[in-house]
């Protein structure tokens, strides 16, 4: 069973994606970080994430690994440096590059092929595993959304503020939403979860319902 969450960036999504996989017993797929990666090979070797040209030319020497809780670029464990604010930016960037999109989509259905797992990102309802048995579109309200991403990052000892945080999500949704291959979207079949006033707890309490309801009515 393929469950998919797909979602803006800050929305909780991949909190929930990790906490409804443990609870299911499911495998995990972080599609986002997979983005990362790729816009990390490109600004280690120079390249402007941008140039869709650039990128391309990286392809055939970047090599990525999922195993659990991790990321590795090319042997090379980067699960940390793929979360720094400018591999977040640039992997909006890399994933609007139809040649990205047309590496990593197959690897995304190959790790998933005969497994249960949860799979989060921008388009695995709608692109990757369309015909997903489960799909939830997680949301949050802008303000909130930064407000976390300003936690985050500070917890990190990046300097940012909360208005500068709104701004960079605002933009990379406008990117997200408005890329011609793979958009942001919310899957019509999906149920809609907005995490912006909700404990952890509660949410995963819904989607899990969700899921062993449909689990029960495939048995």
């Amino acid at each position: 069973m393929i469950v998919t969450i797909d979602g803006p960036a800050a929305s909780g999504k991949g909190t929930v994606a990790r906490g409804i996989a443990d609870r299911l017993g499911f495998a995990y797929l972080d599609t986002g970080a997979m983005y990362r990666a790729v816009a990390l090979a490109a600004l280690r070797a120079g390249a402007d994430c941008s140039d869709a040209a650039a990128v391309e030319r990286l392809l055939p020497d970047v090599h990525i690994e999922m195993p659990p809780d991790r990321v590795l670029l090319n042997g090379g464990d980067v699960t940390e440096a793929i979360r720094a604010p400018e591999v977040s930016q640039g992997a909006s960037r890399v994933a609007a590059v139809p040649s990205v999109r047309a590496f990593l989509v197959p690897q995304q259905r190959r790790i998933g092929a005969g497994r249960d797992m949860v799979s989060e990102g921008r388009d695995q309802g709608t692109v990757v595993f369309p015909d997903a048995a489960v799909k939830f579109y997680v949301t949050a309200d802008p303000r909130v959304r930064a407000e976390r991403r300003h936690l985050e990052l500070v917890r990190r000892g990046v300097a940012t503020t909360v208005e500068r945080e709104l701004a960079e999500l605002l933009e990379r949704d406008r990117r997200d939403s408005d890329r011609a291959d793979g958009p942001l979207r919310r899957p019509p079949d999906a149920h809609l979860i907005d995490t912006s006033h909700r404990t952890v707890e509660a949410v995963l309490d819904e989607m899990e319902g969700v899921v062993r309801r449909c689990t029960t009515d495939r048995a």
